[in-house]
């Protein structure tokens, strides 16, 4: 049983992160302004390593600026078993599935995400950490 998985994405210049529903990560490099959900490109998440979790989870994102100083946000969600996207990684606020969907009921959406974190995503050359962890 696997009780915590991370993964790692990038920063884009178009990163708008102001969807009020979902947040996503995707493993497109490119990003247009239309996808105000996305919040980091380039990911390298397993889906495989991802259907291992079930139940109540907590998503922590974050960056390191220039000076060393973590900067960080974290949600909670509800895993959806019916997730089977190898490309992308939806979590959304409402019960809303279908296989891009990762998790439901989450406590944050891509606008709720604090403004200094989504600052430095709009960083191309940004690396963020992404840690998941079972808390049931």
């Amino acid at each position: 049983m696997v009780f915590s998985i991370g993964f790692k994405a990038k920063g884009h210049e178009n990163l708008l992160g102001t969807h009020r529903n979902t947040l996503e990560f995707t493993k497109d490099t490119n990003l247009t302004k239309r996808g105000d959900c996305i919040i980091g490109v380039d990911s390298d998440f397993s889906l495989e390593e991802l259907k291992k979790l079930k139940g109540k989870i907590k998503i922590d994102i974050s960056v390191s600026d220039i000076h060393g100083k973590l900067i960080s946000d974290e949600l909670t969600a509800e895993i959806n078993e019916e997730f089977n996207d190898p490309h992308e990684l939806v979590v959304r606020k409402t019960e809303f599935k279908d296989k891009r969907t990762f998790a439901i009921n989450a406590s944050k959406a891509a606008k709720d995400i604090k403004r200094e974190l989504i600052e430095k995503l709009k960083d191309p050359q940004t690396i963020i950490k992404i840690q998941i962890e079972k808390t049931d």
